[in-house]
């Protein structure tokens, strides 16, 4: 059974195949008088017996791709003469390229911001029953329905009202499980666009940076320039080529992979191995589709790169850690991990494999770790084994710093309190998209660390009161505490104790981090305040009689 839509006319067909459907509508067009208006994407419901689930996991629409392409059908629409227009038809055309046939587009913010119907007339879009929209499931972040099949799409939305208020790539950097369902969209041909909006202006809010989503710069309507550009990539791979990155996963990794190497300011080898290629967050002006679209139409199926998968070898970072006791691990995934800093130490470490890397034609990897952002006086990556396929990385603390400014003509840059590395595969042919492993930093705590002659640096003090002083801070990562803290240490440098300064005058601790006089004291982290910014609170034990 089968419910398609053309020109605003909907039927159901059980016995049909999709493309004889189309062509019926088609035919019914023509019969009339509407031949003549400019041919319109297909449509595709999904409902609720679609899907099955998978365990506890997701629902899954086992059977759900993009509808069979027409070749009497446009690539692109026929009005459209520039340059980008005529380089996709000609290569539709010659049989180089497979264009749109059996694509999905996924717009996921109820045509806020949405590919328009006649832009692409072989493309399929995705639509969701009643049921389902009632439910919320067709609207916001993707992940509620994995589809196996080849889709992008976007949702230009954010979580915009309340301390939580946050971009939706954001959310799903912080939320419980965000990251693995951002990996599993990512290994399953599935490549969706969301805006920073308020995210990645003055300052870079982000805990860590991914290749699993690709985010503009901008709100409402930024995501259109990259969807466009994405769809025609998509559009431009070979047959064969698009049917190797279908069964091994990587259409969405040699997209990402496609549009880094092709921004503007990216013309070498060299200059994609750096920092301009990979920020969090993408300028729509960068982007140089024509180059994109050359790019996937020249690649053959033995080039296809592949993915670099990491694995965490060792690390100090912990379970418990700070005055909270807070997890210091945000995310592990394959292709991106991430860390917070929460932790009293001066230099932390950690031993990264790239081992688990495949190339999807047997061919052999070389890898380069790169240091995307950050001090490079303060992080050392050591690669390791045959080809760098691991890598020893030390980083010591780093206050908020300023990045090089995105517009040449800006004065001034986005501050960050993040640290990124990239991994990059290389396979004789092509680089890899990046795997990457970002450290953030609790910046909102002004810490004070001085040297120590021939042991680096140890910490002096902290000023906790990020709430007293205006600093924000992720509230779902982060607390403010009315109080600051000097640290002693004795001669051969161990820990002896700290004073504490709040409003009510200055306490002594010793170095357990129990009070030198009166009962002992435990934490707890009080998230109902007013405005819903976690603090933290010293709970005292009752005195003894």
């Amino acid at each position: 059974m089968s419910e398609w839509r053309y020109e605003g006319v909907s039927c159901v067909f059980a016995d049909l195949s999709r493309r004889d459907i189309r062509r019926v509508f088609q035919a019914a067009a023509v019969a009339i008088g509407c031949a003549g208006s400019a041919p319109s994407a297909g449509e595709l419901t999904l409902t609720l017996g679609d899907l099955t689930r998978l365990g506890t996991g997701p629902m899954i629409a086992r059977e759900l791709e993009g509808l069979a392409a027409d070749p009497a059908l446009p690539a692109i629409e026929r009005a459209d003469e520039s340059d980008l227009a005529r380089q996709l038809r000609g290569l539709v055309a010659r049989g180089v390229s497979q264009g749109f046939d059996r694509i999905l587009y996924d717009n996921r913010d109820r045509d806020h911001s949405t590919l328009g119907a006649s832009r692409f007339p072989n493309l399929t879009f995705l639509r969701y029953a009643p049921d389902l929209v009632a439910a919320g499931v067709d609207y916001g972040l993707a992940g509620p329905v994995l589809i196996p099949g080849l889709v992008f799409g976007n949702s230009s939305t954010a979580m915009t009202s309340g301390a939580d208020a946050r971009s939706l790539v954001r959310h799903a950097m912080t939320a419980p499980g965000g990251a693995a369902r951002a990996y599993r969209e990512y290994i399953s041909n599935s490549i969706y666009m969301y805006p920073e909006h308020r995210d990645h202006d003055a300052v870079d809010l982000y805990p860590a940076n991914w290749p699993y989503t690709i985010v503009s710069q901008g709100s409402s309507g930024s995501d259109y320039p990259f969807m466009d550009a994405v769809a025609m990539t998509l559009a431009a791979f070979p047959a064969d080529t698009r049917a190797t990155l279908m069964a091994q996963g990587l259409i969405a990794p040699t997209v990402q992979m496609i549009m880094r190497r092709n921004l503007q300011g990216v013309g070498t080898r060299e200059e994609y191995l750096s920092a301009i290629a990979h920020p969090t967050v993408f300028a729509g002006e960068r982007l140089r589709p024509g180059r994109m679209i050359g790019q996937a139409a020249a690649m053959r199926p033995e080039e296809v790169p592949p993915q670099v998968r990491l694995r965490v070898v060792a690390e100090d970072f912990g379970q418990s850690a700070g005055l909270a006791g807070l997890d210091e691990h945000l995310f592990t995934t394959p292709s991106a991990v991430a860390r917070i800093w929460r932790g009293p130490e001066w230099q932390r470490q950690m031993t990264v494999s790239a081992d688990s890397t495949v190339d999807p034609n047997g061919n052999a990897l070389t890898f380069d770790w790169v240091l995307l952002r950050g001090d490079p006086a303060k992080v050392r990556i050591e690669p390791q084994g045959q080809g760098g396929r691991s890598a020893r990385i030390t980083l010591n603390w780093h206050d908020p710093f300023v990045l090089p400014p995105r517009d040449p003509q800006a004065e001034q840059g986005l501050e960050t309190s993040r640290v990124d590395i990239a991994v990059f595969a290389w396979n004789g042919y092509s680089d890899s998209a990046p795997a990457l492993i970002s450290i953030s930093f609790p910046t909102h705590q002004n810490r004070v660390y001085e040297t120590v002659p021939g042991a680096g640096a140890r910490l002096v003090s902290v000023d906790y009161d990020a709430r007293g002083r205006g600093a924000y801070y992720d509230p779902r990562l982060h607390w403010s505490a009315p109080w600051r803290d000097r640290f002693s240490y004795a001669p051969d440098g161990a820990l002896t104790g700290w004073t504490r300064t709040t409003v009510g005058g200055q306490e002594d601790y010793d170095a357990s981090g129990q009070p030198v006089q009166g009962p002992g004291i435990s934490y707890r982290l009080n998230r109902e305040t007013e405005d819903g910014a976690p603090v933290l609170v010293i709970l005292r034990e009752a005195a003894e009689n």
